[in-house]
């Protein structure tokens, strides 16, 4: 169940802004195993003045950040680095122009369905 914000530079993705958000999915997918149907996932676009990065890094240059429970492996994260960066790299992203940002976030500190997290049953495994 994560929540998953995108930020990177405005234009660049043009009409593939979808698409980009879909190749997230697959990695969220693939790399923690999440359901398909578990979707929470922003892109936010700024003009290049707002998005300050330093000289070594391109045009393209993005940050995820993903708000997840707690309980993945060092191996999930490892697989989802990975995933994430054969995912956006036909769109034109470099490895080294991508950050991610993990957030693990206690269960009891998710309001869901008007309940802490730790109080709704997931249907999905957390801890692989």
């Amino acid at each position: 169940m994560p929540s998953t914000r995108i930020e990177t530079r405005k234009g660049w993705l043009g009409e593939r802004r979808r698409d980009f958000i879909e190749a997230v999915q697959a990695a969220l997918v693939a790399g923690i195993q999440i359901p398909e149907a578990d979707r929470c996932i922003r892109l936010a676009e700024y003009d290049e003045e707002a998005f300050v990065t330093g000289p070594d890094k391109g045009p393209h240059y993005t940050v995820i950040e993903i708000s997840l429970f707690p309980g993945r492996s060092i191996e999930a994260k490892r697989r989802l680095y990975t995933e994430l960066v054969a995912a956006l790299t036909p769109f034109g992203l470099a490895a080294h122009d991508l950050k991610i940002i993990l957030h693990e976030v206690p269960r009891e500190n998710w309001g869901l369905r008007g309940k802490p997290g730790s109080e709704i049953e997931l249907g999905f495994k957390v801890d692989v």
